[in-house]
C-alpha cells in the first residue's frame, strides 16, 4: 500500500511540473540591460531624501560605478528617516483652494492625498496691512512706541544668501549686500548703473545678469528703514555691509511729481528721512546734479 501511495504522489507531482513548465512566472531576477544602460539608471535614497527634506532636483544616476570602498557608519538615510520626511495627509491644516490665490497651483494633501491643485480665492477686499516702523519706545500714550500698530515682522528679518544678495523676510524683496558697491553719482547714472549690475559686480555670485535688478523705489527703499534707529536707521539683525558705516541718503526710482518731474526722492539711512532732489537740472536750466549711492534691488510682485 506504502509503494502505491509514493507512486501516486509521485505521478501527481510529476503533472504539476509538466503542467507549470510552460508558464513565465513575474518577477524576472535577470535585468533588462547592463549596468551602463540607461534603462538602469535610477535615482539613490540618498536623493530621494534630499529631495523631500530640502526640495533639491537630482538627476538619476548615469552609470553603475563600482564603489571604492565599503559604507561607512550612517552614511546614507535609511528608509525610515525617508518616511520621517515624506509628506502626510493633513485635511486640519495643510493648505486648500479656498486659501489659495485664483489661478495660482500649489501642491497639498487637504484632501487626503497629495497631489496639484488650483486656487480659487479671490482676495478682493484683503489688504495685506501696514509693517510695524520698529519703534518701541514711546512719549506720550497714543503714540507709534506705545501702540506698536501693523505687521509683525518676522524673525530673522534677514536672510544671508551667500552669494552677494540679502532676502527681506517681511517683503520677499532681494537687496545686494554690499549696499556701498556705487559711489554717489547722478540719478540717471545711478539708475544705469543699477539696471546693468549681474553677476561678478559687487560681491555677487548669484548668477544674475544685466536687467534682472533695478533701482528701488521709494517704498521699496523705505521698507528697510527701523524707525527705532539710527545711523544705521536698519533693523538690529541687518546683514548688509559695511556694518556701522550708514550715514548716505540712496537714491530711489520714484519721481518727485513737483518741479516738472526734475526731482526724485531719496532715502536716508541716517534717520530714515524721504526728501526729493535734483535729477539733473533746475527748470531754468541751471545744472542742479545732485549725486547720491545706489542700492540695487530685486525681485518683488
Amino acid at each position: 500500500m506504502r509503494n502505491k501511495v509514493t507512486w501516486i504522489t509521485l505521478g501527481v507531482v510529476t503533472g504539476l511540473l509538466l503542467a507549470t513548465a510552460g508558464i513565465v512566472w513575474a518577477g524576472s531576477l535577470n535585468p533588462p540591460v547592463g549596468p551602463g544602460g540607461t534603462q538602469s539608471q535610477m535615482f539613490t535614497l540618498q536623493q530621494i531624501y534630499d529631495r523631500l527634506n530640502s526640495g533639491t532636483n537630482p538627476t538619476k544616476m548615469a552609470a553603475f560605478t563600482e564603489p571604492g570602498s565599503g559604507p561607512g557608519t550612517a552614511t546614507m538615510p535609511t528608509l525610515d528617516d525617508i518616511m520621517a520626511v515624506a509628506p502626510a495627509p493633513d485635511p486640519n491644516h495643510a493648505a486648500g483652494v479656498a486659501d489659495v490665490t485664483a489661478g495660482q497651483t500649489f501642491w497639498s494633501l487637504s484632501q487626503g492625498t497629495w497631489g496639484l491643485r488650483t486656487g480659487t480665492r479671490s482676495g478682493v477686499g484683503e489688504g495685506i496691512g501696514v509693517p510695524k516702523t520698529g519703534q518701541h519706545e514711546s512719549d506720550a500714550d497714543g503714540d507709534d512706541g506705545d501702540l506698536g500698530v501693523g505687521v509683525e515682522w518676522p524673525w530673522p528679518r534677514f536672510t544671508d544668501n551667500h552669494d552677494g544678495t540679502v532676502t527681506d523676510n517681511l517683503t520677499g524683496l532681494i537687496w545686494l549686500q554690499q549696499a556701498h558697491c556705487f559711489a554717489p553719482q547722478s540719478w540717471l547714472d545711478a539708475l544705469a548703473d543699477a539696471n546693468t549690475l549681474a553677476d561678478g559686480d559687487c560681491g555677487l555670485t548669484d548668477g544674475s545678469v544685466a536687467g534682472d535688478w533695478r533701482m528701488p523705489n521709494v517704498r521699496e527703499q523705505q521698507s528697510l528703514i527701523d524707525y527705532g534707529r539710527i545711523f544705521p536707521a536698519l533693523p538690529m539683525d541687518h546683514p548688509f555691509l559695511p556694518d556701522g558705516q550708514f550715514g548716505d541718503a540712496y537714491w530711489t526710482s520714484t519721481t518727485a511729481a513737483d518741479q516738472d518731474t526734475l526731482r526724485a526722492w531719496t532715502v536716508s539711512l541716517y534717520n530714515g528721512t524721504v526728501a526729493p532732489d535734483w535729477k539733473s537740472v533746475d527748470d531754468d536750466g541751471t545744472p542742479m546734479n545732485a549725486e547720491y549711492r545706489v542700492w540695487p534691488v530685486k525681485g518683488g510682485p
